[in-house]
C-alpha cells in the first residue's frame, strides 16, 4: 500500500490547531488533523468553558449571599447536580460539532496521538502518512506527581465531572486551578484544604493581593497548608489518607477525594519526538520568531506545547493563525507577543497585565505604585464586597502605565481596559481625561491613577 501524503498534519484539535488546519484546507492545501481525545481541546471540553459556566451560579450565590438582609429575604442554596446538568448543555455538542466542521471542510480527521517515524513521517492509526509540513499544536496536561499512592489522584477533568460534591478534599498545588475550583466547591459547602509547596499561594501574581485574597479565602473555610509536601496517600475504608511533610514533621490529614491542581506540562511525551529530530524543552516545543521548531524546519508549534508565550486561549488563536500563514507563505510573519492579561477566576477576581513592582523597578529608574484596598469604595460597598483592592505601576518618567494588579468582582473584565491602555502607551492623564460610564468598575480605573 503507497504512503498517505498531505500538505499539513496538525496534532491537536484545541483553539490552535483548528485555526491552522482550516486556514490551510481553505487555501487549497490537502490537510490531515488527529486528536487523543474528544475533538475541540481543553478550553472548551474541560477547561476555561465548562470552568466559567460552574463559576457563574457561583457568582449569583455570592452577590445574593451578600446581600442577604440588604435586599435579599434568604440566602440561597447551591444545587451543584443541577449546575453539572447545565454546564453539559455547553460541553456535550463541541466534540460533535468540531469534527462535522472539519469534515465538511474536507479535512481528513484521526483519533489518535500520532508518533514521528522520522523529519516528515508520521505513524497514526496504523497507517503511515507524510506531511510537508507538520504542526504540534497538543496543549498541555496534568503534571505527574512522583510519590506513593499518586494512582490515587484526581484531576482538573474529574472535578469538572463531579456528579456530587466531596463533603471535603485537598488540592495538591496552589494554582489558579486549585484556587478557582476550592472557591467553587466551598461555597457549595464542601471543606477545602491547599497543600502548597512554595511559601504562598499563586506565585505568578501581586504578593500583596494574593494576601486580601487569601483571607477572603480562609474567611470561606479554606485551609491553607504552606511549605509542605505530600510523601503518600494512602486508601482507608471511606476516606484517603494524605501524609505530608511540613517544618521537618511528618503530618496527616483524611479527605474524601484528593486533586493533583500542582500545574501542567507540555503533551509531548507520545510523540517520539526525538525521531523527527524535533528540539524541545520542559517548557515545551522549542521554536523561533516564525514559531518554527528549531530542530526541524518542517515542524511547527504553536498554542500551549510551544515554549513561546503564555499558556493561554487567547494567545492560541493568535499563534496558529501566524503558524498558518507562514505554512502558506514561507516564514515572512514573525510573533510579536502582544500585552496579555491573566486571571484566577476566584470571587473576587484576581488578574494583572503588565510588569509586576519588582519588574518594572528593576527595568525603570522612577517608578510609582498606587497600592490600596479599597472596599469602602462605592461600587464594592453596594454590593457589600468581601474585598476591592489595586496595584498600578506607572513609568515615573514617561507618566506610562507598565503594569496593572486588580482584586475586584469583576477584575476579570476591568484589567482589559488596563491592558488596552498599556498596549496603547496611554499616559495617565489620557486615561483620566476619558469619559466612562458612572458609576462603573470601570470609571474606577481613574481614582487608580
Amino acid at each position: 500500500m503507497a504512503m498517505k501524503k498531505v500538505d499539513v498534519f496538525v496534532i491537536g484539535s484545541g483553539s490552535a490547531g483548528r485555526k491552522v488546519a482550516e486556514t490551510c484546507v481553505k487555501s487549497g492545501l490537502k490537510v490531515a488533523i488527529a486528536d487523543n481525545r474528544e475533538y475541540g481541546g481543553t478550553c472548551g471540553n474541560r477547561g476555561c468553558i465548562p470552568k466559567k459556566i460552574l463559576l457563574a451560579p457561583t457568582e449569583t450565590y455570592e452577590l445574593a449571599a451578600n446581600l442577604t438582609d440588604k435586599g435579599i429575604s434568604s440566602e440561597p442554596t447551591l444545587d451543584w447536580k443541577a449546575l453539572q446538568r447545565f454546564k453539559r448543555q455547553f460541553t456535550k455538542p463541541i466534540p460533535m460539532a468540531t469534527e462535522k466542521e472539519l469534515k465538511e471542510l474536507g479535512i481528513q480527521l484521526y483519533h489518535q496521538s500520532p508518533k514521528f517515524l522520522d523529519e516528515q513521517t508520521l505513524s497514526v492509526e496504523g497507517k503511515s502518512i507524510k506531511a510537508t509540513k507538520i504542526v504540534v499544536a497538543t496543549g498541555q496536561i496534568p503534571r505527574k506527581l512522583e510519590f506513593k499512592g499518586a494512582k490515587f489522584l484526581k484531576n482538573s477533568d474529574d472535578f469538572l465531572q463531579l456528579g456530587k460534591l466531596p463533603k471535603n478534599m485537598v488540592f495538591i498545588g496552589g494554582g489558579y486551578i486549585a484556587m478557582e475550583f476550592a472557591h467553587m466547591a466551598a461555597r457549595a459547602g464542601s471543606k477545602i484544604t491547599i497543600i502548597e509547596h512554595g511559601e504562598n499561594i499563586l506565585k505568578a501574581f501581586d504578593s500583596d493581593l494574593v494576601s486580601h485574597l487569601r483571607k477572603v479565602s480562609e474567611d470561606l473555610g479554606i485551609n491553607f497548608i504552606l511549605n509542605s509536601e505530600v510523601t503518600k496517600i494512602e486508601k482507608l475504608k471511606k476516606n484517603l489518607r494524605i501524609r505530608y511533610k511540613q517544618g521537618g514533621k511528618e503530618k496527616t490529614l483524611k479527605t474524601r477525594s484528593i486533586f493533583n491542581t500542582a500545574g501542567r506540562v507540555p503533551a509531548i511525551n507520545t510523540l517520539n519526538l526525538e525521531k523527527g529530530n524535533v528540539s524541545y524543552s520542559d517548557k515545551g516545543i522549542q521554536v523561533n520568531e516564525y514559531l518554527q521548531n528549531t530542530g526541524n524546519p518542517n515542524v511547527y508549534a504553536c498554542g500551549d506545547v510551544s515554549a513561546h508565550g503564555l499558556p493561554l486561549t487567547p494567545l492560541s488563536g493568535v499563534e496558529g493563525a501566524i503558524v498558518a500563514e507562514n505554512i502558506l507563505q514561507g516564514n515572512k510573519r514573525k510573533i510579536e507577543t502582544p500585552v496579555i492579561p491573566s486571571a484566577v477566576f476566584t470571587l473576587p477576581n484576581l488578574a494583572f497585565v503588565g510588569l509586576s513592582e519588582e519588574e518594572a523597578k528593576s527595568r525603570y529608574k522612577k517608578v510609582t505604585v498606587n497600592y490600596k484596598s479599597v472596599p469602602d469604595w462605592y461600587n464594592a460597598k453596594r454590593i457589600n464586597a468581601s474585598a476591592y483592592a489595586y496595584k498600578i505601576v506607572i513609568n515615573e518618567r514617561t507618566k506610562q502605565i507598565v503594569g496593572a494588579h486588580l482584586l475586584s468582582p469583576h477584575a476579570g473584565e476591568t484589567i482589559n481596559m488596563f491592558a488596552m491602555a498599556i498596549s496603547l502607551k496611554m499616559t495617565t492623564e489620557a486615561l483620566k481625561g476619558m469619559i466612562f460610564t458612572f458609576p462603573s468598575w470601570a470609571n474606577d480605573i481613574k481614582s487608580m491613577l
